[in-house]
């Protein structure tokens, strides 16, 4: 049997260096009119992120969403500065896309496809099916719904918060005309900043999420936290008692 291709795993680093470091930098620093430009540094500034996005679709050989969308917002935000449009409309967009990614997260509770399942109770994480036959074997199947709508909830509010910090963000920094060395300086500012001020708070919440998941998950089931969690071993089959 031939041996399985290795799987691609996204690093990091890199991501940050790619899609923050390098378009801050430029942004910042080479769109003066004797370097780069204020448009041709725009646009070399996105090339980054867009070049990393083909990449990630040509090493997974399938559409990663998340990266279609990173590919996606920064386009529009490109667009929009190359075509001068008010500052604002950079500010609605940075909130819509995590304000739609909350809805539909709760939204999805509704239909037999959360999206609580999608980033939190995933076999990429844990051991879903040794997690399901515990419940059943306890009769906790009710109660861990129930758990599975409170982190749904945990969930959307880690995207909502995410919308108010872009579009703060955004409307604090971005005050110069587009298509300006001085507006791309600030979109550089924002670039950089968007780490530190909207992604790691946010990740504290999803993380909180994960963590009530989790101890939910421990109290529901008796299994202890290494029984829990996926270690990337194929997946046993469940023994019969004689």
């Amino acid at each position: 049997m031939p041996a399985a291709k290795p799987q691609y795993k996204e690093n990091m680093w890199i991501n940050l260096l790619v899609n923050v470091a390098l378009p801050s930098i430029i942004l910042s620093n080479l769109c003066g009119e004797h370097q780069l430009g204020p448009v041709w540094g725009l646009i070399f500034a996105l090339s980054f992120p867009v070049g990393y996005g083909i990449w990630d679709f040509i090493k997974l050989g399938k559409m990663n969403f998340f990266s279609a969308l990173g590919v996606f917002s920064t386009l529009a935000t490109g667009g929009m500065a190359l075509f001068k449009l008010p500052p604002e409309y950079i500010a609605i967009k940075e909130a819509t896309i995590p304000t739609l990614f909350g809805l539909a997260a709760v939204i999805s509770l509704y239909t037999p496809y959360p999206l609580v399942r999608t980033f939190l109770y995933s076999e990429k994480i844990l051991q879903v099916d040794k997690v399901n036959r515990a419940l059943a074997e306890f009769g906790n199947q009710k109660a861990f719904e129930q758990t599975l709508k409170i982190a749904s909830w945990m969930l959307a509010s880690s995207f909502f918060l995410s919308a108010v910090l872009n579009y703060a963000l955004a409307e604090y920094l971005l005050v110069s005309e587009p298509g300006t060395e001085a507006f791309n300086a600030e979109l550089g500012r924002m670039t950089a900043l968007s780490w530190p001020v909207i992604t790691i708070p946010s990740l504290l919440v999803l993380f909180g999420a994960l963590f009530y998941l989790l101890s939910r998950i421990k109290k529901l089931t008796h299994l202890g936290f290494d029984q829990i969690f996926n270690d990337g071993s194929e997946p046993t089959q469940p023994t019969t008692k004689a």
